[in-house]
């Protein structure tokens, strides 16, 4: 399969679960039969169970909706656990300071991560790092993570970060710089619990509150300058 293809397939999933849990689907239903052709049936329900859960985890629902050109949705399902500025956000793509919010995705959220605003992807940097519990702040800067900053149409830039945690080990992206993106579109996945950051340039606009549940692509976090 080629990149262009594999590319679009994930983006344009047609699935109701990310391709990213097929292998791990396949596997758990096809011991759960295994276990019930041995008369193993308390194992096999166990193992049922569980392939179910994760059947349910990695589900993908299909959303469509309209914003406003410069609204910034959410990158990511989950909860808003840091909303706060940082002085320079030159390590994350802006240059001077820029406004952080942070949201911690638990094992019973949606993990297909969306782009937040229309425009091309300028960088994506993936750095190695430890696996903290998400939902701490040092997470942001200790933890594994994928940085993804994109230029919006006037200039503005956008950056959104993929933080592994303490369960999640496996972060994928599948968009690559310079490619053209669409606010809502599907752009990666984090297996098992995790925290997404964005950060957005200085004067733009905060909608959320701290607690607030949010939805990836739906939900409005703001508006830039």
């Amino acid at each position: 399969m080629s990149q262009s293809k594999d590319f679009n397939t994930r983006i344009e999933n047609r699935l109701p679960v990310a391709r990213e849990g097929l292998p791990f689907i396949f596997t758990g239903a096809a011991v759960t039969i295994i276990m019930f052709s041995l008369g193993l049936s308390i194992l096999g329900i166990i193992l049922g169970l569980m392939t179910l859960f994760t059947l349910w985890f990695f589900r993908d629902p299909d959303r469509s909706g309209s914003a406003a050109s410069d609204a910034v949705l959410s990158p990511a399902d989950g909860t808003i656990v840091h909303i706060g500025r940082i002085e320079d956000g030159g390590n994350y793509g802006i240059n001077g300071p820029a406004l952080k919010i942070s949201i911690f995705m638990s094992i019973f959220n949606v993990h297909v991560n969306r782009i937040p605003v229309k425009g091309r992807i300028s960088g994506i940097k993936y750095n190695p790092g430890r696996f903290f519990s998400a939902n701490l702040d040092k997470a942001s800067e200790q933890n594994e993570n994928n940085r993804v900053t994109l230029e919006t149409w006037n200039g503005h830039r956008v950056t959104f970060v993929q933080i592994a945690g303490l369960i999640a080990r496996r972060i994928a992206c599948w968009v690559k710089e310079s490619d053209p993106v669409d606010a809502g579109q599907r752009f990666g996945i984090i297996r098992f619990g995790s925290r997404v950051d964005i950060y957005l340039p200085d004067g733009s606009r905060i909608g959320v509150k701290l607690k607030e549940r949010v939805k990836a692509g739906q939900t409005v976090m703001g508006y830039l300058p």
